[in-house]
């Protein structure tokens, strides 16, 4: 059985369309590395790229990808919608087959080790790679963006790299790297301009506010589209189902008379957690993942 892990890096560059087709080149094209999906949102300024393969292409790629996004991005000039630390602000590696967690956890370090030899980008272990308790989650990494990072973690021991030496790379900030499990980052538009209210009703999503305890959410205003965003990554989707937040979200933005105007999934999903809200939005009763043909034969494919 091969090894599979999946992989979904996100850079800070959302608006050039040279400097986004330059750091995908790398995926394309390249053995044992699928680029199953990429998007670049102007508002947050940001690029998510969804991957999946062997571990070893995989990380030759994204050390290419990530050497072209160090060379073109300046964090002391990029403005966006989305918390960032770093021109390559985040890797995530996840298990798929044939690897368990605690191995994920062992190659994401020894790729920052990498990662930092080769660009001198300093490296911040979070999730299940985190060597700190007060570093597993990365709004904790993130505290501050880089405008403060770049200046406290000269001088405060708590908020230094795990891997470099304590000052972030002059343009292109800092990168956090860990392994997850699988994430989904859904997003609801709603129809109004009031940036307040989904502010309010982030808060009442998330963990930190009391909300659903998989889940991560923020404002993000959308003035291309006039209006306001509940952008959220749901960490856990088997413990918290795509169809409860939608519904809170939706429940919560009716106290000011705001309606939903679409929803968005960002990067790549699991079967599991679209069908799991499709049973019940539709009421099927007693709904099992293996009635949908595909998945089926997918499993009868591998068995043999």
């Amino acid at each position: 059985m091969s090894v599979l892990i999946e992989c979904v890096p996100n850079f800070s560059e959302g608006r050039r369309k040279d400097v986004i087709e330059a750091i995908v080149a790398p995926f394309r094209n390249r053995r044992g590395c699928y680029l199953f999906d990429y998007r670049a949102d102007p508002d947050h300024n940001r690029l998510v790229v969804s991957l999946c393969g062997e571990p070893g292409a995989i990380c030759d790629a994204l050390m290419e990808a990530s050497r072209t996004a160090v060379e073109k991005i300046d964090l002391n000039r990029h403005q966006g919608a989305h918390p960032r630390i770093g021109a390559v602000d985040v890797i995530p590696f996840t298990p798929v087959r044939g690897i368990t967690m605690d191995e994920c956890v062992e190659m994401s370090r020894r790729f920052a080790e990498r990662f930092y030899s080769e660009l001198k980008v300093p490296v911040f272990y979070y999730e299940a790679s985190a060597v700190r308790p007060d570093r597993t989650r990365l709004e904790q990494v993130r505290k501050g963006q880089y405008e403060e990072l770049k200046e406290v973690v000269r001088t405060d021991p708590s908020r230094a790299p795990d891997v470099g030496e304590p000052r972030l790379h002059p343009t292109a900030g800092g990168t956090a790297i860990g392994a997850r499990k699988f994430l989904v980052a859904f997003n609801v538009n709603l129809n109004t301009e009031n940036l307040e209210i989904a502010k309010i009703i982030a808060k009442r999503v998330r963990a930190s506010g009391g909300g659903f305890v998989c889940v991560k959410g923020m404002a993000v205003a959308l003035p291309e589209k006039h209006m306001v965003q509940v952008s959220m990554n749901l960490v856990d989707y088997e413990r918290t189902a795509m169809y409860r937040v939608l519904e809170f979200v939706r429940m919560e933005a009716a106290r000011w008379g705001v309606t939903v105007n679409g929803t968005e999934v960002y990067g790549m999903i699991p079967a599991a957690a679209m069908l799991d809200s499709a049973a019940y939005y539709m009421q099927i009763d007693d709904f099992h993942n293996d009635q949908v043909l595909e998945l089926k034969l997918l499993d009868l494919m591998q068995q043999d």
